[in-house]
């Protein structure tokens, strides 16, 4: 058992720097409460279904950006919907990012909008890699035979 107890702790320091550093907030312990025994695998689906959305969303963005003529209300509707899954899994930064290509979207720059694409998916590609070694980490406790730590 002294390996669960290493991993738990790995586990726990590794989301209270995800916690830190702003990748991840309160919504994402949200998620975690939902978690239970007759649903063990909650959160890596919706980290899952987060995933495969996120980069549909982020290639319909840059298809829609390279246009010759930029419909700003579908960008918009696409950055809406980005934003609106990264709130709902609590990946903060990419949701900050996503508010800052909505100015410019507002504001019709398109070249504002392409940088802050650039951004978006540097922000997206980092919580992404950190989120796959944090289920990776679950998945070790859970193999070990441990639980997953309480966050609360």
């Amino acid at each position: 058992m002294e390996i669960v107890g290493k991993l738990q702790k790995q586990f726990m320091e590794f989301i209270s720097t995800l916690y830190r550093e702003g990748f991840l907030d309160d919504q994402f312990l949200q998620l975690q409460k939902l978690q239970d025994e007759s649903n063990p695998d909650f959160v890596f689906e919706v980290v899952s279904l987060f995933f495969e959305d996120s980069e549909k969303l982020i290639n319909n963005l840059a298809t829609a950006l390279q246009q010759q003529v930029v419909d700003f209300k579908q960008v918009d509707s696409h950055v809406h919907q980005f934003k609106g899954s990264s709130s709902s899994i609590g990946a903060q930064r990419v949701k900050n990012a996503c508010m800052a290509i909505k100015n410019f979207c507002e504001g019709k720059n398109i070249e504002g909008c392409v940088q802050c694409l650039q951004h978006v998916k540097h922000e997206y590609f980092l919580v992404k890699n950190k989120l796959e070694t944090l289920l990776r980490l679950e998945q070790q406790i859970l193999a070990a035979g441990g639980s997953i730590p309480d966050l609360s």
